[in-house]
């Protein structure tokens, strides 16, 4: 208790840390508020009654919902959150992987950062609009409609449309902010605040589930707790796991000087590919159900099984979907012959390993060797909400034992921490750790989550 005290006084005690996290802070609260804000045009008052009505807790709208804090469910302003930028960037980021010539511009440095990133806000815009279309027809849908002021309905297509493209880019404006002026990624920090609003309630829900049960509800409780830290302190292995490769530099002589020479290692992550595999396929999963959208209790077979997370068959298939998008995703950003190149250029080899193309293979050999593991145990966490539902865990609290949350939850707290570590560092404290520093995503490889 004495040393994190010591450490939160030492984190203060940094002025620079100080006020990114004040700012960071006051931008989070800034966007909490907004999403508490009714759209025009719709009746505060029955906007309870239309969440109850609405179906909107599984799925892709689920996960829309998740991801803006509540805001969707909510008809707010900010009802659709940080996820148009989110498939904007996916976007641009597969693109400069496929087109030569977006490859050229990302490597023009800073400019050509700056002209993609541009055309992401952009591209930001217009899926923001086609989906503030698609979220007025959700609103006209029996539940929302009778929340729908009849005097604003001739209005009401226009302006939400405008509202909600104008309320993306003002969340996209306050993670561009918290990147530059506050502390971790903004974008990722959004998304984590939006999950962690629903952690409370979901946690009050499953207390008064479990208190209302005869026989040790309580301990079924603490039980499902000690499951969900075991479950997160696998996850924390999981994001900063990595297989390190020797690397040695040979000697050379410029001068009077002597360079290279020493051993280093060249770090493989067990999951490079980040969350992109789970949202991947939770995105192809629920293209089934897009057949009875307005009417998914009726639906029968594959669309009933597809919209059921904690069906056998959909957990199956599931699996085999996070799995191969694994191996698909990890092939398109991790690249074996341009780390060859790039070590043979500044004199590196692999010991016992020739330059060139066989480190090219042996460099893959080994990334597909650790990709397996890592999607077979990303595979686990993407179904462990589904376990947990058929154990008796409410939906709600459910989400919080694998899947997108909390793989998203557990990397942005690490690279947060690591980030203040490093200014505790540079400041010639101590670390937030005693056994070590605390790696974050970004060590390897920057993800758009």
């Amino acid at each position: 208790m004495k040393k994190l005290v010591q450490t939160l006084r030492n984190i203060w005690t940094i002025e620079e840390l100080r006020n990114k996290i004040i700012i960071t802070l006051a931008l989070v609260l800034t966007y909490r508020f907004g999403t508490h804000i009714v759209l025009p045009g719709i009746d505060p008052n029955k906007i309870e009654e239309a969440q109850k009505s609405a179906q909107s807790g599984g799925g892709l709208l689920g996960i829309f919902d998740m991801f803006a804090g509540g805001a969707f469910s909510q008809a707010s302003i900010l009802a659709l959150g940080i996820m148009p930028y989110i498939s904007a960037s996916i976007f641009m980021q597969l693109m400069t992987i496929l087109v030569p010539q977006l490859q050229k511009v990302q490597k023009e440095g800073d400019s050509g950062r700056k002209k993609i990133n541009q055309w992401t806000r952009y591209l930001t815009v217009i899926v923001t609009a086609f989906q503030a279309g698609a979220y007025v027809a959700y609103l006209n849908s029996p539940g929302y409609a009778e929340a729908i002021m009849p005097a604003y309905a001739p209005y009401f297509w226009f302006s939400t449309v405008i509202t909600l493209t104008a309320g993306t880019m003002f969340v996209m404006w306050l993670g561009e902010k918290i990147q530059d002026k506050g502390l971790g990624n903004g974008t990722s920090i959004i998304i984590m605040v939006g999950i962690l609003a629903r952690l409370p309630q979901s946690l009050i829900q499953e207390f008064s589930a479990k208190g209302e049960r005869a026989g040790g509800g309580l301990l079924i409780f603490l039980i499902e707790i000690a499951i969900l830290i075991a479950i997160i302190l696998g996850l924390i292995v999981l994001v900063q796991g990595v297989r390190k490769i020797p690397v040695n530099y040979a000697k050379q002589i410029i001068g009077n000087r002597q360079f290279g020479g020493a051993r280093q290692f060249l770090p493989i992550k067990v999951n490079s590919a980040g969350v992109m595999p789970i949202i991947f396929a939770q995105a192809i999963m629920f293209l089934p159900t897009l057949v009875s959208f307005t009417n998914l209790d009726s639906a029968q077979g594959i669309v009933k099984i597809f919209n059921d997370h904690s069906n056998t068959w959909y957990m199956v298939i599931y699996s085999i979907m996070v799995i191969g998008f694994t191996f698909l995703y990890t092939a398109l950003i991790f690249n074996p012959k341009q780390i060859a190149e790039d070590l043979k250029r500044n004199n590196g080899f692999i010991p016992g390993v020739k330059p060139g193309q066989p480190t090219a293979d042996y460099i893959g050999s080994v990334m597909d060797r650790i990709t397996l593991p890592g999607a077979i145990f990303l595979a686990l966490v993407g179904i462990m909400p589904g376990f947990a539902q058929r154990l008796g865990v409410t939906q709600g609290f459910s989400t919080f034992f694998g899947g997108t949350s909390l793989l998203i939850m557990v990397g942005v707290v690490l690279d947060t921490l690591q980030q203040i570590e490093t200014y505790l560092l540079m400041r010639q404290y101590d670390g937030l750790m005693k056994g070590g520093r605390i790696q974050g995503r970004q060590t390897v490889s920057t993800s758009t989550i």
